[in-house]
């Protein structure tokens, strides 16, 4: 097989719908290895980690949706930026969170209530800012793998959202259908 067949291969392996395919794939991959870490490892998510789990929640039915609907350029391009934004949001929490952890002890942030309690108590907006803004529990550091905590994990994964969205978005009509 000469270059110009691997090039043909590569383009008709790599459609709209295989690469959407893939991102729902790796999302349904990253929420298992969560409830894994949560439910097996018994390792308490943090408020950044929820908020990281409902980005790539809403990414893995937007990957899953332009799968099933399959639709043209335009469409596919609408997805794509949703995806790319999702994208984006999920690289400032999972780098809030590492920069929560690179704190020294002294000035990580007072550790707040758990979510259950709070989901009891406080105001959805009151909840949604304690997502964002994390608590002195994010900076805890509970697994690495290869040198990374899991929210750098985490941000390995938005960046290769974001990069899938992009390469989605930059393809022509008739070269990944």
């Amino acid at each position: 097989m000469g270059l110009s067949g691997a090039n043909m291969l590569l383009k008709k392996l790599l459609t709209h719908r295989s690469l959407n395919l893939l991102g729902f794939v790796a999302c349904t991959g990253l929420i298992l290895t969560a409830f894994w870490f949560q439910y097996v490892m018994e390792l308490e998510p943090c408020p950044l980690c929820m908020a990281q789990r409902i980005i790539i929640y809403a990414s893995g039915v937007l990957f899953l949706v332009a799968t099933i609907h399959h639709p043209t350029i335009v469409g596919q391009r609408v997805y794509a930026g949703l995806i790319l934004l999702f994208s984006l949001g999920g690289m400032g929490l999972s780098s809030r969170q590492l920069w929560l952890q690179s704190l020294p002890a002294d000035q990580v942030p007072a550790c707040g209530p758990g979510l259950d309690y709070m989901l009891d108590v406080l105001p959805w907006a009151e909840i949604l800012s304690v997502m964002v803004r994390g608590t002195g529990d994010c900076a805890e550091i509970q697994w690495t793998f290869l040198g990374l905590s899991i929210p750098g994990w985490s941000l390995v994964a938005f960046i290769g959202f974001g990069l899938l969205s992009m390469i989605q978005m930059q393809q022509r009509p008739g070269t990944g259908s």
